[in-house]
C-alpha cells in the first residue's frame, strides 16, 4: 500500500482530481467507480473544472456509484445518483449509457445487485474506485461486521444518517430505509483503488484502518490487503500515520 499526506484542503482535492483524469488518460475506456460526501464533493467540482479549461476526452469512460440509498426517490436531493449528476455527470457530459448506478427503488433487490455487477464486468471490471472512509470505518454501506465476502447487497445504514434521510423525505417508519452496495469482495477486485480521508475526525479511524488488525470490525482495514491501493490523507486526517 501507498500513503500520501497533503498539507491543505485545496491540495488534497486537486490531488484527488488527478488521480481519476490520469486514469483516464492512461485509458480512455477506464471503468471508474465513485463515492459521495463531503470528502469527494470538492474533487468531483476540481475534474469538472480541469475539464472545462483544458479538455480530455471522456465520451468512452463509464463512471458508477459505489452505493445508493434504498427506498427514495431518484431524484431525492440525497440519493447518490443526483449528487454524482449534480456535481459531475452532467457537467462532464456523460451519457446515461456511461453512467452506471445501483437503484433507489426495487422488487428484486438480489436480481438488481447482481445485474449492476454484471453490467461492471461486461466492461472489463473496475480500473478505478474512489473510497471514502466512514468514521466506524465502512466502505460505502458496508457497516463493521460485514463480511470480507460480501458482494453487492443490501443493508443497514447508521442510525443518525437513517433518521435525517427519514425526516428528509417524510419517509414513513413502515417503509425501511437502508443502503445498497458493493460489496468487499467487489471492492477488492477493483485494479486499482484510491481511498480518501481528510479532517481530524477520520483520524482515529485512519490509524485503525492502517496499522490495526485486518477485522470485519474496521471493514477498511481489508485495503491493507489490497495490491494497488493508495490512502490519500489531509494533514488533520494523518494525525497518527507514521512518517
Amino acid at each position: 500500500m501507498s500513503i500520501t499526506i497533503v498539507e491543505n484542503e485545496s491540495v488534497f482535492d486537486l490531488t484527488a482530481s488527478q488521480r481519476v483524469i490520469r486514469q483516464i488518460l492512461l485509458k480512455p475506456d477506464s471503468v471508474i467507480g465513485l463515492s459521495t460526501g463531503r470528502t469527494t464533493k470538492n474533487m468531483h467540482r476540481k475534474i469538472v473544472e480541469q475539464h472545462h479549461r483544458t479538455p480530455f476526452d471522456v465520451s468512452h469512460v463509464t463512471f458508477f456509484g459505489l452505493d445508493e440509498v434504498m427506498n427514495v426517490p431518484r431524484t431525492y436531493a440525497g440519493a447518490c445518483y443526483t449528487m454524482l449528476k449534480t456535481e459531475l455527470i452532467d457537467d462532464l457530459g456523460i451519457d446515461n449509457a456511461h453512467f452506471l448506478m445501483l437503484p433507489t427503488m426495487s422488487s428484486d433487490w438480489e436480481k438488481d445487485c447482481k445485474t449492476f455487477v454484471d453490467s461492471i464486468e461486461a466492461r472489463g471490471g473496475i480500473d478505478l474506485l474512489i473510497l471514502g472512509l466512514g468514521e466506524n470505518g465502512h466502505l460505502g454501506f458496508n457497516q463493521p461486521g460485514t463480511p470480507f465476502e460480501s458482494v453487492a447487497w443490501t443493508t443497514r445504514m447508521n442510525d443518525e444518517l437513517e433518521a435525517r434521510i427519514r425526516q428528509e423525505t417524510q419517509t414513513p417508519l413502515s417503509l425501511s430505509l437502508g443502503g445498497v452496495t458493493l460489496g468487499i469482495k467487489d471492492i477488492m477486485h477493483a485494479r486499482k483503488i484510491v481511498l480518501v480521508a481528510k479532517g481530524a475526525h477520520k483520524a482515529d479511524m485512519v490509524r485503525s484502518m492502517l496499522y490495526g488488525p485486518v477485522s470485519r470490525a474496521v471493514p477498511a482495514s481489508v485495503l491493507q490487503l489490497h495490491p494497488q491501493c493508495e490512502f490519500l490523507l489531509d494533514a488533520a486526517a494523518a494525525k497518527f500515520v507514521k512518517r
